[in-house]
């Protein structure tokens, strides 16, 4: 009987989730009252905006179309850099800067796919770039060789003698996050003698090359520099990733064992996430997501212009079909919710159960994407609570 309420408790989730993923994207009208609603609770993509400024903004804001979107949320921010340009002290303009920052994200949200939003994340990262020099311990930016191009990535230490060498985090952002939103996340570790570098998943910010089946060679050379950095403690280094972020952790953990410590993987697209009926059914339209998500995608993968371009992309980036799974990870603590609609949880149970050593999860039963959920379980409470912790007990462990 047990079995059977399970079964029907299941399929019921499921019809749930397809129908859901099912629905149309937010007309304009519907992401202004949706952009309102999370502001209010602090919930991702808005985490961090005074509600006043986003009620500002979507005041401007009348269509869809996403140019206007843009000037709607950069008209707000530059008041806020104007007030850090006119500011007494490095500290106080850095308070406006932060917030100038966080609504020059929101400008170009999910994706920089049109001119104006382009120009918002240049001045996004501006903005960032302003309020990080009155960071303490300094923010370096450092600028990685790599096939003729650059890998732009941001790194601080924890206070401590020059001599040191600290525990590593190489910080990867998702599909819609930027390394600045996860150098942000991690700022907390450095209290605890770890230092981060972050940067920019591929496709994404300032990556030098978009979403293929062998883009993770990006982060080798990431990892070629952490361990040739005489500040770096080339033993202990753990990668983290969020969403399409987590799918590289996750990667990483497998191709680059031997460099690793460990691996946090939040809701890591794995297998069936990259098949064509899970774009179809649950990427397009996805009203977990604020909004465009299949649009973002389409503006991260190398050679893809339409839909119909992702279902013929996204199946070799499975690690199943690139026949990863069988070999032996790093540790790893995989982050998800069981009602994630935007990664199923059929990847999870997979990369779970697969490879050579025993894994950790935090699964939250009413969580979503990330293991997120509005009654406490946001992104920097998971951080803080959840993630973090277990880098700093694994990091403890290997000394």
């Amino acid at each position: 009987m047990r079995k059977f309420l399970t079964a029907i408790s299941f399929a019921l989730t499921v019809l749930s989730v397809t129908a859901q993923a099912q629905l149309t994207e937010r007309t304009i009208d519907e992401i202004k009252a949706e952009s309102m609603a999370r502001a209010q609770r602090g919930a991702y993509p808005l985490g961090g905006l005074d509600p006043k400024d986003v009620a500002q903004a979507l005041s401007l804001i009348h269509t869809r179309d996403r140019d206007e979107w843009a000037k709607g949320w950069s008209q707000v921010a530059e008041n806020y850099m104007a007030q850090g340009r006119k500011s007494a002290t490095p500290q106080e303009a850095a308070v406006f800067y932060k917030k100038a920052w966080r609504l020059y994200y929101f400008a170009q949200w999910p994706v920089p796919n049109s001119k104006g939003k382009q120009l918002a994340y240049d001045d996004a990262v501006k903005a960032y770039l302003k309020y990080a020099e009155a960071m303490n311990p300094p923010m370096e930016v450092v600028k990685i060789p790599f096939e003729g191009k650059t890998i732009t990535g941001y790194l601080r230490f924890p206070s401590g003698a020059s001599g040191q060498k600290f525990p590593m985090i190489l910080a990867i952002s998702g599909l819609d996050s930027r390394k600045e939103t996860v150098a942000d996340s991690y700022e907390q570790i450095l209290s605890q003698g770890v230092g981060f570098l972050a940067v920019d998943s591929p496709g994404t910010g300032q990556a030098p090359i978009k979403v293929s089946a062998n883009a993770e060679r990006m982060f080798s050379k990431v990892l070629d520099y952490l361990n040739a950095h005489p500040r770096v403690d080339s033993k202990r280094i753990v990668v983290s990733g969020v969403s399409f972020g987590g799918y590289w952790a996750a990667k990483l953990a497998i191709t680059e064992k031997e460099r690793l410590l460990g691996s946090v993987a939040q809701s890591p697209p794995v297998d069936e996430f990259f098949s064509e009926k899970f774009l179809r059914e649950g990427t397009m339209g996805n009203r977990e997501y604020l909004f465009d998500l299949a649009p973002a995608f389409i503006n991260v993968f190398e050679g893809a212009h339409t839909v119909d371009d992702l279902a013929r992309l996204m199946p070799a980036m499975s690690l199943k079909a690139q026949n990863l799974l069988s070999k032996p990870t790093t540790p790893m603590l995989v982050v998800t919710g069981v009602r994630d609609t935007q990664v199923p949880i059929s990847d999870i149970e997979l990369l779970m159960r697969s490879g050579d050593v025993p894994k950790e999860s935090w699964i939250n039963p009413l969580g979503g994407h990330l293991g997120r959920e509005p009654k406490g379980w946001t992104d920097p409470v998971i951080f803080s609570k959840v993630i973090i912790p277990w880098e700093l007990r694994l990091i403890a462990q290997s000394r």
